[in-house]
């Protein structure tokens, strides 16, 4: 009779201690990169940048960053209504700056599942097909910025010619650029013939997985097969790649916003593809909450390709990740607040889904 309950309350203690491990890692993982992107950095030079910030254009690049939440929220919305479900906007931007904002509280970016059970609450969809709709999401991003980011390399020959371990930039992106289109390729079998898929993934995780976790990881790939309906309507999917265009597009002009804020350049109209492309990739990586360090040392990384010493360099990175990092996670715990909800009961309400 007494060893239910100890057995039940181990499973919370594991994946607590699972995600303080994993967060201490992330935290220093930021501290790492934040070390190598500053190493070098006057400080008293990058206080001076700092401060001659050009204002308007530092508050453009804040604003046009702000604005691709709500055009998020808009492709979100679409994605989850390929199942035919009608699907209101405004809970579904009230998950989006909730989830961003715990992504910039939370390490490993946890504000994924944060943001998947706010919606599951708010519009009441199953957490399973609200993360299947996330993973669909992240899809397109990748898609959209390889593009992106292929082009703004085919059209500077100095950042592709550039190498990143050993290897050079361009034939990443190349290679990058393959293999989305492989992965599109399989999204739209998967489309047209799930059930096989399904079936091989059920009998491969539940030799590999307990079983209620084997169930939940089905559950989700086919909320995200759901979600991938999207593809058979020829609307449906060019609205969303229309909203994805829009949304990196717009981060992109957020970012020449900043180079000009901080006085920049002249760079080409693609280097801010080039550096989104490089910052994605990175932030990809876990890493400490909003991605500290990570943000920094990518955008240094990407503005050394045109020839921008690191002081500078640094200075329009930092200063971009604060501006950027504010507006969405004070929109976002306002939202918290009206809801009801607490950032423990996005997180653990998540997390314990997942478990």
């Amino acid at each position: 009779m007494d060893s239910a309950p100890s057995a039940s309350a181990a499973t919370p203690r594991s994946a607590g201690r699972g995600r303080f491990w994993l967060g201490l890692a992330g935290i220093l993982i930021s501290i790492g990169f934040l070390y190598w992107a500053l190493r070098g950095v006057d400080p008293a030079e990058l206080l001076a940048d700092l401060r001659g910030v050009n204002v308007g254009f530092y508050l453009l690049s804040v604003a046009l960053a702000t604005l691709t939440f709500p055009a998020r929220a808009f492709r979100w919305r679409i994605i989850l209504a390929s199942s035919g479900d009608r699907v209101p906007y405004r809970p579904v931007w009230h998950a989006t700056a909730i989830g961003f904002m715990a992504t910039n509280l939370l390490p490993a970016r946890a504000g994924e599942l944060a943001r998947a059970y706010a919606a599951s609450r708010f519009i009441d969809v199953p957490l399973a097909r609200s993360i299947g709709s996330v993973a669909v999401e992240r899809v397109f991003d990748g898609l959209i910025v390889v593009l992106l980011l292929a082009l703004s390399i085919a059209t500077f020959h100095e950042a592709g010619a550039a190498r990143l371990s050993g290897r050079s930039v361009s034939s990443l992106a190349a290679w990058s650029g393959a293999a989305f289109i492989v992965i599109l390729g399989f999204l739209f079998f998967l489309v047209h013939a799930p059930r096989p898929a399904l079936a091989w993934l059920a009998a491969v995780l539940r030799r590999v997985l307990p079983q209620r976790a084997a169930e939940f990881v089905v559950r989700v790939t086919r909320s995200f097969i759901e979600g991938l309906t999207v593809l058979r309507s020829p609307a449906a999917f060019a609205w969303v790649v229309t909203c994805s265009l829009g949304v990196w597009l717009i981060n992109a002009a957020a970012f020449y916003a900043a180079f000009l804020a901080f006085h920049l350049g002249p760079l080409p109209l693609t280097s801010p593809l080039l550096m989104q492309g490089i910052v994605a990739v990175g932030v990809a990586i876990p890493s400490s909450p909003g991605f500290v360090g990570v943000f920094e040392w990518t955008g240094v990384f990407a503005l050394g390709l045109y020839g921008i010493a690191q002081t500078p360099a640094a200075s329009c990175a930092l200063g971009t990740h604060i501006g950027w990092f504010i507006p969405i996670t004070v929109i976002g715990l306002w939202r918290l607040a009206r809801s009801g909800l607490s950032l423990r009961d996005i997180t653990s309400g998540g997390g314990e889904a997942a478990a």
